[in-house]
């Protein structure tokens, strides 16, 4: 499948964003990678060492989450978004030196793993940001071993779909870029290589006690990659405007004085096949049932209690 960038995403605009990781993770983020986590738990072969990639905005809370999990896998923690931001990852992962988990825990790596060198990797909430997604799949699928695998999570289509409703009502240019939807990803997989591609979806409802708070959040999750997007830079008359809409018409239907926005996330993880294996070169899941019956029939993967 040839390169492209995906649908109204402005590269330039994306690379200064990747730069700008810095801690704290988002809320956001933090609590979509303690639900990746909880999928991981099906996996009945734990891998042998893992790499988290990007975990400065992926999740430096999760990261002990995923650790815990794995007591014994060694770690190779890789941020590819600045050289400050490789700084907040070894200052807020690397154990004190008189600790014991530094003398007795696995191993840690702060460096880029070797080609096909991982027996997972873990990739959250980075993907819907990327100006070259299919490049960013590439590195994952060459920095795992065969038989490895890739779990990653990002944003769907529905995400903030009552802010881009309230952005057409005003006739302003939209508010964000367009995500891509999960069986695009899952069909993106399979094209770079990667067997048995499952992926799943959930909608989470934040609210929020003010417009000020809501626009807070939107700026720690990201920017407005659209090439369309307002050239410059909009006053403070806009800015009153925009907050005085965002109270009117996203008023919470079940709770009275909140605020409320759509996320959609996707979800997805899927198996590097060793040379010898045939590629499955078909997405998975559009319900909830055919997910968990795909995930009962790969012998890698428990059945989840809920099928």
């Amino acid at each position: 499948m040839p390169e492209k960038a995906p649908p109204s995403i402005d590269p330039a605009a994306a690379a200064r964003w990747h730069a700008l990781a810095s801690e704290p993770s988002p809320w956001l983020h933090e609590e979509v990678a303690r639900r990746m986590q909880e999928r991981l738990s099906w996996i009945v072969r734990p891998p042998d060492n893992w790499c988290h990639w990007d975990p400065v905005r992926g999740g430096l809370q999760a990261h002990a989450t995923v650790a815990a999990g794995l007591p014994r896998a060694p770690q190779w923690i890789h941020e590819t978004s600045s050289a400050a931001a490789r700084a907040v990852a070894r200052r807020a992962l690397e154990p004190a030196w008189w600790s014991a988990a530094r003398w007795l825990g696995p191993r840690q790596h702060f460096a880029e793993p070797a080609p096909a060198s991982m027996q997972m990797v873990w990739a959250n909430m980075a993907l819907h940001m990327s100006a070259q997604p299919q490049a960013l799949v590439a590195q994952w699928h060459q920095a795992l071993a065969p038989d490895g695998f890739l779990m990653f999570s990002c944003l769907g289509p529905d995400t903030v779909q009552e802010l881009r409703a309230l952005y057409a009502r005003l006739g302003w240019p939209q508010p964000g870029h367009s995500f891509t939807d999960m069986h695009d990803w899952g069909d993106m997989l399979a094209a770079a290589g990667f067997a048995e591609p499952v992926m799943d979806m959930e909608r989470i409802i934040l609210t929020f006690a003010s417009p000020e708070r809501l626009l807070q959040e939107l700026r720690g999750l990201g920017r407005n990659l659209h090439p369309e997007r307002f050239a410059a830079l909009r006053g403070r008359r806009w800015k009153r405007e925009l907050e005085r809409a965002i109270a009117e018409h996203l008023p919470d239907a079940k709770n009275e004085g909140r605020l409320a926005l759509t996320f959609e996330i996707i979800y997805g993880h899927a198996f590097k096949p060793a040379a010898r294996a045939p590629r499955e070169q078909r997405s998975w899941t559009k319900t909830k049932a055919e997910y968990l019956a795909q995930m009962g029939a790969n012998p890698l993967v428990k059945q989840h209690p809920d099928a």
